[in-house]
């Protein structure tokens, strides 16, 4: 009599940005609603979709602004750390909810104006791209999906530090 032989469990396999982003919840969040699929810059593309879905927020009082960035910062933390995952890549380009999340936290300290939009975008992608220091240290040494978030909310601390400043030298 032999005996059957025993099946290994299947590995865990990579799977492309594009199918998680259609076919997974977790994924569609991370790569911001498909924006993270776009074939260059996908955190440009991520951070411009911020801006479209940051118009409605604009009708938020102040508090539910707050909880909706809150929500999604810690929704992003979970979605980013199983997309990561399942790509198998530590902090993959293709995941923008980062973006989204830190470009809204922006939104919410400058007017709603086109000026200062373009102005809070412009200081963020410059902050996210170069990542001054703590924020490539950051970057380089957390890890998970909190690691793939929280480097974003530098940059966008480091872009309302100087937007605040800007529309107080202005405003006087």
């Amino acid at each position: 009599m032999n005996p059957e032989p025993t099946q290994k469990p299947p590995q865990a396999q990579a799977r492309s940005p594009r199918q998680l982003a259609f076919g997974t919840f977790a994924g569609f969040v991370a790569l911001g609603f498909g924006s993270g699929l776009s074939p260059k810059a996908p955190g440009t593309a991520g951070s411009l979709a911020a801006l479209v879905l940051a118009v409605p927020l604009q009708l938020l009082t102040p508090v539910w602004y707050g909880l909706v960035i809150l929500v999604a910062f810690v929704l992003g933390v979970y979605c980013c750390e199983v997309t990561s995952r399942r790509m198998s890549v530590r902090d993959p380009g293709a995941i923008v909810w980062d973006e989204v999340v830190a470009m809204w936290l922006v939104l919410a300290f400058v007017p709603a104006s086109m000026g200062w939009w373009l102005a809070a975008f412009l200081l963020f992608r410059l902050f996210d791209i170069a990542k001054p220091w703590p924020i490539r240290w950051l970057d380089q040494t957390m890890k998970g999906g909190a690691g793939i978030m929280c480097d974003d909310l530098l940059a966008a601390a480091y872009s309302i530090a100087l937007l605040l400043m800007a529309h107080h030298y202005l405003s006087q």
